[in-house]
């Protein structure tokens, strides 16, 4: 079944649940009957969201707080240190049984954010580099000041010269195993024992060798070279560094037998037709009326099934499972967290021919310690570069909204590398690139160049399809029998909104 969908059309001067504005909001949106992957794709890359079947875009100049669409690049996203934390702490708790203390994260799909990765990471990488240089200009400057007083002047300009090729590999990221700085003076051979030996260039190039043959293989015996005592160095200890685990190595490290608890992740197609969601929605449920209740104060009567299933569980999304698509298929899903036979969280999602966009997070609040907001969207990075082994094109997570004017929700941009929106052009600009303007203004146009304008924008509107009176036909042909000159204004307002594309191929139902 193609898409079909009902313009509903601008609603503006509503309550903002971001800044707390009566009056500030504003949206044009539609009811989606039905949707198919693609057309929604492509929606999403002009700025629009859905919440259950209703689908919707902020008017960016307009609006209070301007919610930019973000997407992550999982390909060449490498978790963080307080990333990094999170998934020891859940290895820690399933392994030992172990709750670590401290403050706890909520989760990435709420309007929350976590202190712990809060900041700009490309301003925390450069602060790790920096730390890193200060540790080894300290252990330098006191080789440099115990050389001076021998006199070896000589020496302490080549040390020099040195510590700046290493400080050029840190910055540039280069492998620093290659480059030996001298500590601490061994005790030489000569008459004077308190001088370091002097050292014949061969003998350092095949130190140098030596030292690169070890690092490729640090088990084994090094063909061509006797086993000799290891000069101290500065980097050797950090070469580990030039190859981190991977977010996969993180997540699913091994567990032992006697393991305290299971964890176990399940995807299931959301639908009631399936036996597994239809057996588990009673848990499900109750969850989420847990949740709401706890996280969101919700009272009982605004968190029932009905609101439940019109909010999560009911979805426009047709189901497709192409041979060339994964193999799960295209629709929404929910990706279930059992701990222990039990459910304790539910992420929301759907997955489409480019990305895998996350729609909503719920979860147990007794276990808010293992902060399952930043797991989860952790294990959904993970899972799209899984989908992208089998579908190539398949090779972005969408997270919603950026909003840099809420602080609660500028936590989305530390999950790097990631792109924003261009409001005017609907191109994806890095996130570092727009964060300048953004402190500027709440509302920008990312796109740099003046002259570039919206590619996908309607340029035939009487080619836009209609569905009337149970009857398809161009829009051309439409309006010839239409009399109100505010039908001609809604209609043309919707084929802006959605582009030239998905108005030839989705139906707009008019009555």
């Amino acid at each position: 079944m193609g898409s079909v969908v009902e313009y509903k059309g601008l609603k503006a001067g509503y309550h903002c649940g971001y800044c707390d504005s009566k009056e500030g909001k504003a949206s044009c949106g539609m009811w989606a009957h039905s949707m198919t992957v693609q057309d929604y794709q492509d929606l999403i890359d002009r700025g629009w969201r859905r919440s259950g079947k209703y689908v919707y875009k902020p008017v960016m100049n307009q609006t209070c707080c301007p919610q930019y669409t973000i997407r992550c690049r999982p390909l060449q996203f490498q978790p963080s240190k307080s990333h990094k934390k999170v998934l020891k702490k859940m290895l820690k708790f399933l392994a030992k049984g172990e709750i670590s203390k401290g403050n706890c994260e909520d989760e990435p799909m709420d309007s929350t954010m976590d202190d712990a990765v809060a900041g700009d990471f490309a301003l925390i990488n450069k602060l790790d580099i920096q730390c890193d240089l200060k540790t080894l200009s300290d252990d330098l400057k006191e080789s440099f000041e115990s050389e001076k007083k021998k006199g070896k002047k000589k020496e302490e300009s080549n040390e020099l010269i040195q510590s700046q090729d290493v400080e050029e590999k840190l910055g540039s990221g280069e492998p620093s195993h290659s480059v030996k700085v001298h500590m601490v003076p061994k005790p030489g051979k000569g008459a004077d024992l308190s001088k370091p030996p002097c050292r014949k260039a061969k003998e350092i190039r095949k130190e140098r060798k030596r030292l690169k043959l070890m690092q490729q293989n640090p088990a084994g015996e090094l063909e061509g070279f006797q086993a000799q005592s290891q000069p101290p160095s500065l980097f050797l200890p950090k070469a580990k560094s030039n190859q981190p685990k991977s977010l996969e190595d993180l997540i699913l490290e091994s567990l032992p037998e006697d393991a305290s608890h299971k964890l176990e992740v399940r995807l299931v197609p959301v639908s009631f037709e399936d036996p597994e969601f239809k057996s588990s929605f009673s848990q499900s449920f109750s969850l989420y009326v847990k949740y709401q209740m706890a996280i969101h104060q919700d009272p009982p009567d605004e968190c029932g099934k009905t609101e439940f299933t019109r909010f999560l569980c009911s979805s426009p999304l047709e189901a497709e499972n192409p041979p060339n698509g994964p193999d799960c298929g295209y629709g929404s899903f929910h990706q279930q967290y059992w701990l222990d036979g039990k459910i304790i969280a539910v992420g929301v999602i759907d997955i489409l021919p480019h990305c895998v966009s996350s729609v909503y997070l719920y979860y147990d609040p007794d276990y808010s310690f293992l902060s399952l907001g930043i797991y989860s969207a952790l294990r959904e990075i993970a899972f799209t570069r899984q989908l992208h082994e089998k579908t190539s094109q398949l090779s972005y997570y969408y997270m919603g909204f950026y909003i840099h004017s809420c602080p609660k929700m500028k936590y989305k941009g530390q999950y790097r590398p990631s792109d924003l929106l261009c409001p005017e052009t609907y191109v994806w600009v890095p996130i570092e690139q727009c964060l300048p303007s953004l402190e500027n203004s709440k509302y920008c146009r990312f796109n740099q160049d003046p002259e570039a304008v919206d590619e996908g924008r309607c340029k035939e509107p009487d080619r836009l399809q209609v569905f009337h009176k149970k009857a398809i036909m161009p829009y051309g042909v439409y309006k010839k029998h239409q009399k109100d000159p505010s039908e001609e204004a809604s209609v043309l307002q919707y084929a802006s909104l959605v582009g030239q594309t998905c108005s030839e191929r989705m139906l707009l139902f008019r009555n």
